[in-house]
């Protein structure tokens, strides 16, 4: 069987994901969630001609240079003064204060002097100085956030600040892990003699969490055909929208995965992928639940899922756009040409004295490799046939998450 190229893949992977259905929950709980509709201002920020200052509204007209005015009263911050300002008057004012019915523009304090009732204008005022106007934020119906956003916290400030007290999102995915092997064994362990320990999941689970879905731990499965295939079955009775699985997705007689998943009548839609780390890779689907069978070896397992599954998450999420973004940096070591597989070589990432993104491969690719990806901060894009890069040259990478 050819491998299939990677672009072609993600596209079998993410082929009908569309978004889960709308659900309605608090404001606090939105947080990294997608927004489900345009999400409209219920009112008008600021609601009225607000003081930014501390100081004294006034008419611009009387606001010259050593003018004398009269204090007529005061404006604080939700108690407004509901008289008009007359020639020859002036009302102490404080930031947020609504700007009085005769006022046009703020003197602040720091450009005054006060005697008794009487302030003296120390620096000729300015026209419409230090006032916020009604709706300079928003106005009541603006559309502040569109459909297929991931809610960050300034969108939350902004729909409290915009009077919503509950938002319409998208129902989070929820994703299934399976590891399986007899090798692995859990952390805190000590292995015996051909035993690893296992560390897939804790680097996956973080990674499913942050793109947006929640996450079941169906454990590790034994190597064998039933225990594979009785993960399968439990994570479609807990309606998972996506079961992924690292190991057992290559061709030894051990690798067991793909033999169950078509023995449940999984729908491959493929096998094995032009890419370089994670070349034995599978996906298809199982009635309504996607499957991604991802590989055993650490890094390939990650970089799997950071390139295939963060992409298919934010496609059942709902997100406007779910494909990562590539950025240009500077090679900082001679590459070779490569093979006909597309390669995501981990990098450290730096800044140069000139400004500069720098790219810096680590020493070893093998993708077993724990200690050389956690100390990546992005992967270098190699296409098929690429040739030999020099150092110094612009090279495409993708940022790892921080």
């Amino acid at each position: 069987m050819a491998l299939m190229p990677v672009a072609d893949a993600l596209k079998a992977v993410l082929d009908g994901a569309s978004a889960l259905p709308e659900e309605t929950v608090a404001l606090d709980d939105a947080f990294h969630r997608t927004l489900a509709q345009d999400l409209a201002a219920l009112r008008t920020q600021p609601p009225a001609d607000m003081s930014a200052m501390d100081g004294y509204a006034v008419r611009v007209a009387d606001a010259s240079l050593n003018a004398r005015l009269k204090i007529i009263g005061e404006v604080a911050a939700g108690k407004p003064f509901d008289a008009t300002v007359n020639t020859g008057e002036a009302v102490r004012i404080f930031t947020g204060g609504v700007i009085p019915k005769g006022a046009d523009t703020v003197v602040i304090q720091e450009d005054t002097t006060r005697e008794g009732d009487i302030v003296v204008v120390t620096e000729a005022a300015q026209p419409s100085r230090h006032i916020r106007r009604a709706g300079i934020d928003f106005r009541e119906g603006d559309i502040l956030i569109r459909k297929g956003t991931p809610l960050t916290d300034r969108h939350l400030g902004l729909a409290a600040s915009a009077n919503h007290p509950h938002l319409p999102v998208h129902r989070r995915p929820k994703v299934a892990i399976l590891a399986t092997g007899d090798e692995l064994v859990m952390p805190g362990t000590t292995p015996a003699h051909g035993q690893i320990v296992y560390s897939n999941g804790y680097a996956l689970r973080p990674l499913i969490r942050s793109a947006g879905a929640d996450v079941i731990d169906l454990g590790i499965a034994a190597d064998t055909v039933e225990a594979t295939t009785a993960a399968i079955r439990k994570a479609r009775d807990l309606d998972a929208d996506v079961l992924v699985t690292t190991g057992g997705a290559s061709v030894g007689e051990h690798d067991l995965v793909k033999r169950a998943f078509e023995s449940e009548g999984t729908q491959m839609s493929f096998w094995r992928i032009a890419m370089r780390p994670g070349k034995p890779m599978m996906s298809g689907r199982l009635g309504p639940m996607r499957v991604l069978g991802l590989p055993g070896n650490p890094v390939s397992s990650y970089v799997c899922g950071f390139l295939f599954l963060v992409p298919l998450i934010r496609a059942l999420s709902g997100a406007a756009s779910v494909d990562h973004r590539h950025e240009s940096a500077i090679l900082d070591r001679d590459l070779p040409t490569n093979d006909l597989r597309q390669d995501y070589q981990r990098a450290r990432l730096d800044v140069g004295p000139d400004g500069v993104l720098r790219a810096m491969p680590v020493n070893h690719q093998d993708s077993s490799l724990v200690a050389n990806l956690a100390s990546a901060g992005a992967l270098i894009v190699r296409p098929p046939h690429a040739p030999a890069a020099a150092k110094g040259s612009a090279v495409s990478i993708l940022r790892l998450p921080v």
